[in-house]
């Protein structure tokens, strides 16, 4: 089962339970986990046709860059770290390059018997936006946190061919609770879209902005609702919707498929819009806060369970004194795993087995509700495989120039993604 904790009440009940929000800002940069998946794969956008346009007529087909980067402070990127990553970094990086993290520096093993369980080999997926138009910077919805706006935007790939609708797959980036880079991970969302898919990158906000899981929850769902409004625009297939997402997004993703049905979350403009989803693809997301920690040695457990840290505003609001350690009834309401529902769309997750920032069990026992509950699910295990393709922790074995490709943009990888896509496509 998912939860070890006592739930201190009905799960049904805990799932529509709104956390109240505070509305104290400015809690500093912690040492906790996630806070690196704003940048997963050495292929990110830098941003540079980021000027808005209408449709994708008015848009040009945009490459892939590769100009070199270098750390905040002026110093070297550490070896094997992708050179291309969002240049606005986030504060706390220091000059060295590598994240001030908690990440575990020794994983348990866990039983997967019911994963599919893969050694990723073999060739690296080509970044190559040659066969999408791609069109950037759309404003899809200006939602208000404790008075303050907050413009959000898309970018959004539309396969060239598109003269009959395309299934749609809305990427949610990570960012540790904190970031939503919508331009990170080109390459993987590129190679989705070449293979037949609409796919628009979002953005959400975040603990940065004063927000919550629900705010971001939200969030996810308004973007959903404006492309279904804005289908004709984009070749979009409404009745084909996707949500993928790494981390943070995969967390978003988890529990925007987890939620189809209940109109909760749905605040803003298209209502006349449906932002239920046809499937879930979860990379590495987590799940029930108070367990993501589980595998990991106690220093690890400490830095994630720390009070007032981002996943703990992540639940409870800017500016709390509380930790997401014990399964409050706000913990558990942001839990996944208490949405279930016949409804529930079908999930694809997927982890690392050294994941050192999210507990690799936090993908299985989400994996187990959903199963126990009789929605369709599938779990694949990246044997040696890291927290993306970033290079840290102790998973990081492929560096720069390495023969070796990335576990996480393989072809054998990204297969198993696309193989889930045209699976549930009706």
């Amino acid at each position: 089962m998912l939860h070890q904790h006592s739930s201190p009440t009905d799960p049904a009940a805990i799932g529509r339970r709104r956390p109240a929000r505070r509305r104290a800002r400015g809690t500093a940069l912690l040492a906790v986990t996630l806070v690196t998946a704003l940048a997963l794969t050495a292929c990110s956008s830098d941003d540079s046709s980021d000027e808005a346009a209408a449709a994708p007529s008015s848009a040009s087909p945009s490459a892939c860059p590769t100009a070199e980067m270098s750390a905040p402070g002026g110093g070297e990127m550490p070896e094997g770290m992708p050179t291309d990553m969002p240049s606005d970094m986030p504060s706390g990086m220091p000059a060295g390059g590598a994240m001030d993290l908690g990440e575990a520096t020794s994983i348990k093993e866990i039983d997967d018997s019911t994963s599919t369980v893969i050694d990723p080999q073999g060739p690296s997926i080509t970044c190559d936006t040659s066969a999408v138009t791609t069109t950037n910077d759309i404003t899809y919805a200006t939602p208000t946190t404790d008075g303050t706006s907050t413009e959000l935007k898309l970018d959004i790939q539309v396969p060239k061919d598109s003269s009959e609708a395309k299934p749609l797959v809305v990427y949610i980036t990570g960012g540790g609770w904190q970031r939503a880079e919508r331009t990170g991970n080109l390459d993987q969302r590129t190679y989705v879209a070449n293979q037949g898919y609409v796919v628009a990158s979002v953005q959400y906000r975040t603990t940065a902005d004063g927000g919550t899981y629900e705010d971001a929850l939200t969030d996810v769902k308004s973007a959903i609702r404006y492309l279904r409004a804005n289908a004709d625009t984009y070749t979009i297939d409404t009745g084909n919707v996707f949500v993928w997402g790494q981390s943070a997004g995969g967390y978003l993703a988890a529990m925007t498929g987890a939620t189809n049905g209940d109109d909760t979350y749905d605040a803003g403009d298209n209502l006349d819009q449906s932002s239920d989803v046809q499937g879930v693809v979860d990379e590495f997301g987590p799940a029930n806060l108070s367990r993501i920690a589980d595998d990991y040695d106690q220093a690890a457990k400490d830095s994630n369970y720390e009070a007032g840290n981002p996943a703990a505003q992540w639940v409870y609001g800017a500016g709390t004194t509380e930790s997401t350690e014990e399964y409050t009834s706000e913990v558990a309401a942001a839990d996944p795993a208490t949405h279930i529902t016949s409804d529930t769309a079908p999930f694809l997750l997927l982890h690392g087995s050294a994941d050192p920032l999210v507990s690799p069990s936090q993908t299985l026992n989400l994996f187990n509700s959903l199963t126990e509950e009789g929605v369709e699910a599938e779990r694949v295990v990246l044997t040696g495989a890291g927290h993306g393709d970033m290079a840290f922790g102790p998973a990081a074995t492929a560096t720069e120039g390495s023969e070796s490709a990335l576990p996480w943009s393989t072809e054998e990888t990204m297969s198993h993604i696309t193989d889930f896509l045209a699976a549930n496509t009706g």
